[in-house]
C-alpha cells in the first residue's frame, strides 16, 4: 500500500493523497481526492498494481464553495455509468410495479384527458433507467446489459400499456366510461397517434437531457423529460385497444417506436460527443 501511495501521487488528477497504517491488523487504507477525468484510468493503473477490485471504493462527493468548479462536458465517468447500466438494465419487481401503476394513472388521464394525472403519471414512471442504461451499453459494445436493458424497457412499456389496456377494456364492458367517449377526440391527447415533425426532436432531446442528468444524478427530475415521450403514448396506446379503436392503438405503437429510438439515439449521440470531447483534450494535454 505504500508503493500504491507512492504511485498514486505521481498520476495526474489525484490530490489529498493519504496512507492510513492499522498496526493491530497490519492493514492500510489509502485515500485520495480525484478530479472526474481521471478516474477511469486511475482505477486500471491501481488495479494493475495488484488491488483487487472489491478493495476498491469510489465516493462521490459534491463540493461547494469557491474552489467547486462546474465539471466539464468531457468528464465522463465510465466506471461510475456502466455500472449503473449494469444496475438499471434489469427488469425487478419493483421496477414493474412503477410502470404498471403509471400506467394505470395515465391511463385515466388519457380517459378523462387530465393533464395533471399523465404528469403524474410520468413523475413515477421509472423507464429513464433502462433507456439511459441501453445507451451505455451500446456505446461501450456491453452487449449483454443492452440486451437486459432493452428486455426491461420493452416489458415495462408493455406492462403500462397492458394494464391500462385491461382497465379501459373493464371500465367500458361496465359502463363506467364517460358518455360518448372516443378516445383522442381533441385535447392535448389528439397529437398521440400520428406522428408529426415535433416527435423524433421532442424524444432526441428527451435522451440527450435524461443521459447528462445521468451523469450528474439529476436523473430523478429530468427523468419526466423521457416519461413525456413514453407514458402518453403508452398509455393512449392501452386506452385504444381497451375500447377496439384499432387504427389509433397502430398509431399510438407507431408514436411510442419512434420515440423510444430517438430517446436512445439521443442518448448514444450524447456519450460519443462527450468521448470525442474528452480524447480531443487528453490529445491537447498530451501535445503540452
Amino acid at each position: 500500500m505504500t508503493e500504491i501511495a507512492e504511485r498514486l501521487e505521481a498520476m495526474h488528477g489525484l490530490q489529498h493523497i493519504i496512507l492510513t497504517r492499522d498496526g493491530a491488523r497490519d492493514t492500510a487504507l489509502v485515500t485520495a481526492d480525484l478530479v472526474d477525468g481521471a478516474v477511469d484510468s486511475v482505477l486500471r493503473q491501481v488495479e494493475r498494481l495488484g488491488v483487487p477490485a472489491q478493495d476498491i471504493v469510489l465516493l462521490r462527493v459534491d463540493s461547494i464553495g469557491g474552489s467547486a468548479g462546474q465539471q466539464s462536458l468531457a468528464n465522463v465517468v465510465w466506471a461510475d455509468l456502466i455500472s449503473q447500466a449494469g444496475a438499471n438494465a434489469r427488469p425487478v419487481a419493483r421496477y414493474l410495479v412503477f410502470m404498471a401503476m403509471a400506467g394505470i394513472i395515465a391511463a385515466f388521464g388519457v380517459i378523462y384527458e387530465e393533464t395533471t394525472l399523465v404528469v403524474g403519471a410520468m413523475a413515477i414512471s421509472p423507464d429513464a433507467l433502462p433507456v439511459t442504461a441501453a445507451a451505455t451499453a451500446l456505446v461501450l459494445r456491453r452487449r449483454r446489459i443492452a440486451g437486459r436493458a432493452l428486455v426491461a424497457l420493452g416489458l415495462g412499456l408493455g406492462m403500462s400499456w397492458i394494464v391500462g389496456a385491461v382497465l379501459t377494456f373493464v371500465l367500458n364492458e361496465l359502463g363506467l366510461l364517460p358518455a360518448g367517449f372516443i378516445v383522442g377526440q381533441g385535447g392535448f391527447l389528439q397529437d398521440l397517434s400520428s406522428v408529426n415533425v415535433s416527435t423524433p426532436i421532442v424524444a432526441f432531446a428527451a435522451g440527450v437531457a435524461g443521459m447528462l442528468a445521468l451523469e450528474t444524478r439529476a436523473s430523478s427530475a429530468v427523468g419526466v423529460a423521457i416519461s413525456v415521450t413514453t407514458i402518453p403514448a403508452s398509455a393512449y396506446l392501452g386506452v385504444a385497444i381497451g375500447v377496439g379503436a384499432e387504427d389509433m392503438a397502430a398509431g399510438a405503437l407507431l408514436v411510442l417506436a419512434v420515440n423510444v429510438v430517438m430517446l436512445l439515439v439521443g442518448g448514444c449521440a450524447t456519450l460519443l460527443a462527450q468521448r470525442g470531447l474528452g480524447r480531443a483534450r487528453a490529445s491537447r494535454a498530451d501535445g503540452r
